[in-house]
């Protein structure tokens, strides 16, 4: 798998999912009406401002552009995360950047020079956060960002959590609608294989599975899928916008006790879905840009 096949040190789970959005606010009372705990709403000091859904090892990070005064510009070897998510916003909102799982963010940034999917310096950062009682706590965090080069509307990085003990919360992860774990991240592609080498060197996963529907890395904490858009209609009901653009994500998949119980309460609280395969999915133009898919099967 040419310079990729060096960098294997450890498969590398799904840690988080961007969610970018245009009103925060509307956006968290989405989530809200979707059955999810939503966080009070974080401050970051480049620009952004955010809500996290927590499941267990993974979560949904709701973003959005507070004050583009503050947003770095891009530079060489910096990425700016604000900038990106910013420039991700001008064509619309959605799902903008997958994080996964790092024990070592230098040793990852490491591994994605030599597969030369990155040459960016690692962005270190940390803010006060809530813990029980609303004691405040130092939450701390290192990024390592990656590039697919075919994907410019696709951000990847690892986080590697300094006190992860202050920022999961089995508390926090209890939802109305069942929601427990990640089943896969889902990205759209005209032709998938043409990312097999990045998906494999960015998830340290050296065998990627081709599918009927596209390839698939199958990480110790759920799946990362790229799919070719007929398969994601056959699987979820629409056919996405692709535009040419390399993959692009489209959906997170998470797995409920009880995807009845689930597409109930959607119901109850008004908000558009549908059911295929199975699953319960609220489509992009219900969700701010991504498509919410519920399933109670674990797979992979």
């Amino acid at each position: 798998m040419n310079g990729a096949s060096s960098v294997f040190a450890h498969p590398r789970g799904l840690d988080h999912i961007v969610h970018a959005v245009h009103d925060l606010d509307a956006a968290a009372d989405f989530y809200r009406r979707c059955g999810f705990q939503v966080s009070a709403r974080n401050t970051h000091p480049w620009g952004t401002q955010n809500h996290i859904v927590q499941l267990h090892d993974f979560y949904i990070e709701i973003l959005g552009v507070a004050d583009p005064s503050l947003i770095p510009p891009q530079r060489p070897h910096s990425f700016s995360f604000g900038a990106f998510n910013r420039d991700y916003l001008v064509r619309g909102e959605g799902l903008s950047m997958l994080l996964l799982k790092s024990d070592d963010a230098r040793a990852d940034a490491g591994d994605f020079a030599k597969a030369k999917i990155g040459d960016f310096e690692v962005f270190d950062f940390e803010r006060q956060g809530a813990g029980p009682g609303g004691k405040p706590v130092t939450l701390a965090f290192s990024l390592a960002f990656a590039r697919d080069a075919l994907s410019p509307r696709a951000g990847f990085a690892t986080c590697q959590h300094h006190y992860p003990q202050n920022f999961w919360s089995a508390a926090r992860q209890v939802h109305d609608n069942g929601a427990r774990r990640v089943g896969a991240a889902i990205m759209v592609a005209d032709s998938p294989t043409d990312h097999h080498i990045f998906l494999s060197a960015f998830t340290g996963v050296r065998m990627v599975h081709a599918t009927s529907l596209g390839i698939s890395s199958v990480t110790p904490n759920g799946e990362a899928d790229i799919m070719e858009a007929s398969g994601f209609r056959d699987q979820f009901g629409f056919t996405p916008k692709i535009e040419g653009e390399g993959a692009v994500f489209q959906g997170v998949r998470l797995v409920v006790d009880d995807v009845a119980a689930t597409e109930r309460l959607l119901a109850a609280n008004n908000v558009a879905c549908h059911r295929q395969v199975g699953r319960v999915i609220v489509p992009p133009q219900a969700a701010f840009g991504a498509t919410l898919i519920f399933d109670d099967k674990i797979e992979g």
